[in-house]
């Protein structure tokens, strides 16, 4: 990048200074001709203002021989008709008529004319200025050598030359700083990324004087902070997923072992005691529903999480729901002497019934599990804003502050004793949260311990999702 921001800023350079030279030689060769042209009028008018044509032009003339005939300087004097009266350089009466020559022509019309050509006489390159006669009717013609720039060229050259070499060595100097101080924000940035080794890495950026080049490495600098955020994140989910299914294997462990040592008891006809054998195969039969129940909430966390399954959708109506909800755990409560409330106006959402039911399940269930006797659970919903607003309150034990941001964890358990206890799987807020995200909507929590615990949803009454999977 170095050398090619040189070579390319060497090409402006020559290509600068050449054409300043051509721009220069235009225009100063411009300025001598018009200097040169004036000067020879002046001297035309001075000659017009000396000479007597009274005494007769070739005598007149050569008195001006001396002043003119410098350096092949002719003068010469021309009637109106083209005919030459007289001249210093040769005989009038050799020479052919002037009245078509341009300067003549223009100086019979507008008083004064120029014109430049190469002189077969001199065989050179001749400079022709003519005017009008101010006290006769002739027309004054000088004409001199005329090269332009190209006689002081020679004198010019090694001055150009030198000049050229200094303004070069001197912009390259200059240009290999700009170039530096270009390239090093660059190359900094290049090594910093090269250091990255690893987490504890940081990638650092001193600001440079140029917008564009810190605009690059904010950027960079930005994008390795999300790349560093990304790999924590995969870091974290691994830990998730290893984690769940470590819990995943303990849950599933227990009832299989359980399965297993009873089935052992029948097979081996240890048991013979009919009343035993029936409570051994109802435990069997509850370890099974209990392990079913494990492996179905596994399954729709995952389905809800992979966000692929197709998923029928209908207008659910929310108070149907709601009742069945709690027709299903009316006798749980009545067994642990909690009292239900609810309270919900005939509102209809767009969704999928198994998951809205499976949502308020296991919200009402766990507000019913985790209470103490003669408590009392309130439900509530409501429509605002396009929004189903779900409220789920108790006044149980609630929740231990530490945990609240916890407990949405899959197989996390506040009272680990209590939990298993009541028999739940450990899922349950963990399907809630996952359910809840798969509408678009926002879940919150609040409890105090010994008061309560309260769940507000909020679901969009028609959200992208439910839209996305009925097309």
């Amino acid at each position: 990048m170095r050398k090619a921001i040189l070579a390319k800023f060497v090409q402006v350079l020559l290509a600068a200074l050449i054409l300043n030279s051509v721009i220069f030689y235009v225009v100063s060769s411009s300025m001598m001709l018009k200097t040169s042209r004036k000067n020879m009028l002046y001297t035309l008018e001075t000659i017009d203002s000396i000479l007597d044509y009274e005494k007769g032009l070739p005598e007149q003339i050569e008195k001006m021989a001396g002043i003119t005939g410098v350096n092949h300087n002719r003068l010469t004097l021309i009637y109106e008709d083209g005919t030459v009266a007289a001249d210093t350089g040769v005989d009038a009466e050799g020479m052919d008529n002037h009245l078509e020559r341009e300067e003549v022509a223009a100086a019979l019309q507008d008083g004064v004319g120029y014109a430049t050509r190469h002189s077969s006489t001199l065989n050179q390159t001749m400079l022709y200025v003519a005017c009008r006669s101010a006290h006769h009717n002739l027309i004054l013609r000088l004409a001199v050598p005329f090269s332009g720039m190209r006689e002081y060229l020679p004198m010019l050259l090694p001055a150009a030359w030198l000049s050229f070499a200094v303004a070069v060595l001197a912009s390259l100097s200059v240009t290999d700083r700009l170039v530096s101080s270009v390239t090093r924000p660059i190359r900094d940035l290049s090594n910093e990324m090269m250091k990255l080794r690893g987490d504890s890495m940081e990638l650092h950026f001193t600001p440079s004087p140029y917008p564009e080049i810190n605009v690059i490495g904010t950027t960079t600098v930005k994008m390795s902070q999300n790349v560093r955020e990304y790999l924590n994140q995969i870091e974290k989910e691994r830990k998730i997923r290893q984690e769940f299914f470590s819990n995943a294997s303990h849950e599933l462990k227990t009832p299989i072992t359980s399965i297993q040592g009873y089935a052992e008891l029948l097979e081996n006809d240890i048991v013979t005691d009919e009343a035993m054998k029936k409570d051994f195969i109802h435990r069997i039969k509850k370890e099974a529903v209990h392990m079913t129940s494990l492996i179905n909430d596994i399954l729709m966390i995952s389905r809800l999480e992979a966000k692929e399954a197709e998923t029928a959708f209908s207008q659910v109506r929310v108070a149907v729901v709601l009742q069945d909800v709690r027709d299903s755990i009316e006798p749980m409560a009545a067994g642990q002497g909690v009292f239900l409330h609810t309270d919900c106006p005939p509102v209809s959402i767009w969704a999928n019934p198994q998951q809205i039911r499976e949502l308020f399940m296991n919200l009402v269930s766990n507000a019913v599990k985790y209470n103490h006797p003669g408590g009392q659970v309130w439900v509530t919903v409501r429509e605002q804003d396009g929004q189903l607003i779900l409220k789920v309150r108790d006044n149980g034990m609630g929740i231990p502050e530490d945990s609240l941001d916890r407990i949405f964890e899959r197989f996390y358990r506040v009272d680990k004793g209590r939990s298993r206890k009541q028999g739940g799987t450990g899922l349950g807020l963990s399907i809630v949260k996952h359910i809840v995200n798969f509408y678009h909507g926002t879940i919150q929590v609040h409890s105090k311990m010994e008061e309560g615990t309260e769940f507000v949803v909020a679901i969009p009454m028609e959200s992208e999702e439910t839209e996305t999977n009925t097309r």
